[in-house]
């Protein structure tokens, strides 16, 4: 055997690129060019990934400011329909004389205001006095024994319960009868 060749487990053969003298397969330009653009394609995606999470919350940020803005209205109109019912109770309190009826009567009325502005807003008496107790809606405070009213009857009404726009917003206290 010659010096120079190789021996038979040594047998390789160059690619016409190594043969060339670069060392390089002949694929790597096109892979290359393929990283760059997959490169190229993910800084687009991270690029519309920052706008879209910019977008999302600029989003969050003006809901927000809207609901707040809502809420604040809201009140503002509650409160601007409440103004003349305490216009009235002060003019009521600063009318000069001690007639007590007219005093009287002049507060019923301002009271009927005051009902009327609340049920504009969606406020709602529960009725009470007469009707079954319903737990939903009455809270018991005490049984009582009355023979002319049905047994589980509400009696008298202790305080005045409210229903908001068809919820309950705080029950009545109530008297219950129980006839044993």
């Amino acid at each position: 055997m010659s010096e120079g060749a190789p021996a038979d487990g040594d047998m390789h053969q160059d690619s016409p690129s190594e043969q060339a003298g670069t060392g390089l397969p002949d694929d790597v330009p096109t892979l290359k060019e393929m990283l760059a653009k997959e490169q190229q394609l993910q800084d687009e995606y991270r690029g519309r990934l920052v706008r879209l999470q910019a977008d999302f919350d600029n989003f969050r940020r003006r809901t927000r400011q809207e609901k707040e803005q809502w809420f604040r209205q809201a009140s503002e109109d509650l409160v601007n329909s409440l103004l003349p019912v305490l216009d009235n109770f002060e003019r009521a309190l600063k009318a000069p004389g001690g007639d007590l009826q007219n005093f009287t009567i002049g507060v019923q009325m301002i009271q009927r205001q005051l009902d009327e502005v609340l049920a504009e807003h969606g406020l709602e008496a529960i009725v009470s006095e007469g009707v079954d107790f319903d737990p939903e809606c009455h809270e018991a405070v005490e049984r009582v024994a009355v023979p002319d009213r049905s047994d589980n009857a509400v009696v008298e009404e202790l305080r005045r319960g409210y229903y908001y726009k068809g919820k309950v917003l705080r029950p009545a206290m109530v008297r219950v009868n129980q006839n044993n």
